[in-house]
C-alpha cells in the first residue's frame, strides 16, 4: 500500500531569502514565484525609474526574472537577493536604453519634458478613506509622479531608490555601481529639481485654494439672512 505524503506544505511566505534561493536552485518553481512576489514592487519601480514607461518597465522586469532564474546557480549571497536582482534589472533596463538613444553625459543633462505615463498604483493603506479625500490624494500622487517623471534619468533612479524604495546610500551605490558621494549629490539635485517643478506647477493653483463660492457661499448667505430676519430690531430703526 502506498502511504500518502504526510509532509506539511511549505509556507513560502515565511521562508528567508536564502532558503528560497536554495529551493529555487533545486528547481522549486513555487519558491521562485515567492521571490517574484516579494521583489516585484522594488524591481518594477527601479526599472520604471530608468525606462520611464510602465509597459517597458514590466517587460524589463520579466526579462530580468528569466535571466535571474537561469543564473540562480551563480548566486552566492555576497549581496542580498534583492540587490542581486536589482543589478540584473538595471543591466536589462540600461541595455534597452542604450539601444533606444545615444548616451548623454551627466553634465549635459537638462530638464526633460514629462509625459502622460504614470507609475502603477499599489494598494493603499487608506482603504476606508472618504471619497473626496481619496480623490485629492490621487491628484497629489499623480502630480508627484509627473514631477518625478520629468527628472533626468540619473537623478530619477537615485530618487526612486532612496526616497520611494527607502534604500540606504550604500545599497543604492552598490546597485548602481556609483560612489556613495555621487548618490548623495544626485539625490540632492533630484530634490532640488522636484521642488522647482512642483513649485512651478502649484504656483498657478494657489489662488484657487480654500474655494468658497458655490454651495458653501449660498448656504452661509442663507443662514445669515435667516438670522437677520429673525432679529428683533431693524437696523434702520436704531439709526
Amino acid at each position: 500500500m502506498i502511504l500518502p505524503d504526510a509532509r506539511p506544505a511549505l509556507d513560502y511566505d515565511a521562508l528567508a531569502d536564502a532558503t528560497l534561493v536554495g529551493l529555487v536552485q533545486r528547481g522549486d518553481r513555487l519558491a521562485f514565484r515567492q521571490v517574484m512576489r516579494r521583489c516585484n514592487q522594488r524591481l518594477f519601480r527601479v526599472a520604471r525609474g530608468v525606462v520611464n514607461d510602465d509597459a517597458e518597465a514590466e517587460d524589463v522586469v520579466q526579462e530580468a526574472y528569466v535571466n535571474a532564474f537561469e543564473k540562480i546557480a551563480t548566486f552566492r549571497g555576497d549581496a542580498s537577493l534583492l540587490t542581486w536582482l536589482t543589478r540584473i534589472v538595471l543591466n536589462e533596463a540600461y541595455g534597452r536604453l542604450r539601444q533606444q538613444r545615444p548616451s548623454v553625459g551627466i553634465e549635459q543633462i537638462g530638464a526633460t519634458h514629462a509625459d502622460d505615463s504614470r507609475v502603477v498604483a499599489f494598494p493603499s493603506k487608506f482603504g476606508n478613506e472618504d471619497p473626496a479625500a481619496a480623490a485629492a490624494r490621487e491628484q497629489v500622487r499623480r502630480l508627484v509622479e509627473h514631477a518625478i517623471d520629468s527628472l533626468p534619468e540619473p537623478f530619477r533612479i537615485v530618487f526612486v531608490m532612496r526616497e520611494i524604495e527607502g534604500c540606504t546610500v550604500e545599497e543604492t551605490a552598490a546597485s548602481l555601481e556609483l560612489r556613495s558621494e555621487t548618490v548623495k549629490t544626485r539625490l540632492h539635485r533630484a530634490r532640488r529639481l522636484l521642488r522647482t517643478a512642483l513649485h512651478d506647477t502649484l504656483a498657478g493653483t494657489l489662488t484657487d485654494a480654500f474655494p468658497f463660492l458655490g454651495p458653501r457661499c449660498d448656504r452661509m448667505t442663507q443662514a445669515v439672512l435667516a438670522r437677520v430676519e429673525a432679529h428683533p430690531s431693524n437696523p434702520a430703526e436704531g439709526a
